[in-house]
């Protein structure tokens, strides 16, 4: 069951990768013409994907904490075992960013609900940066750990 999980949530997070990459660039570098491939990533409508983000990222975070104690008791401890220190305290910085992004939802959400209001345009783009960077990390921080030394 708990291969199962951990599946599921990689996938939760693939799928998560994507709309924040999207979203986020489209933020930064909207595009003038959506011919060939860069200007139709950018071109899509940022807005559309935040209820998408905020529920993939409640889902992958849940599964993540469900995940969380089998990794507890066998990953950390054989990563301190073998003195992996920057495995195990990237894996540390893992968890903060991605609380903080957690916590940063709300407002998150609040900044990207339609209508857009374009005082409000600064700030969507820094939380989706932000976001964008805390799930990014988490992801590969997350195989990293799971290559060093397989959770379950």
């Amino acid at each position: 069951m708990n291969v199962f999980l951990l599946i599921l949530h990689g996938l939760c997070a693939v799928a998560l990768l994507g709309a924040i990459s999207h979203q986020t660039v489209s933020a930064w570098w909207p595009a003038r013409k959506a011919i060939g491939f860069a200007p139709s990533f950018r071109a899509v409508q940022g807005a559309k994907f935040t209820n998408a983000i905020v529920i993939l990222f409640l889902i992958t975070f849940i599964l993540g904490a469900i995940i969380y104690p089998p990794y507890r008791l066998h990953g950390r401890t054989y990563l301190e075992t073998m003195r992996m220190w920057t495995v195990n305290g990237s894996f540390e910085l893992k968890e903060q960013f991605l609380a903080l992004s957690l916590g940063m939802l709300p407002f998150y959400w609040h900044v990207w609900r339609q209508p857009l209001d374009e005082a409000l345009a600064w700030a969507r783009k820094m939380t989706a940066a932000l976001i964008f960077f805390a799930v990014w990390f988490g992801f590969i921080t997350g195989h990293v750990v799971n290559n060093v030394r397989g959770i379950f």
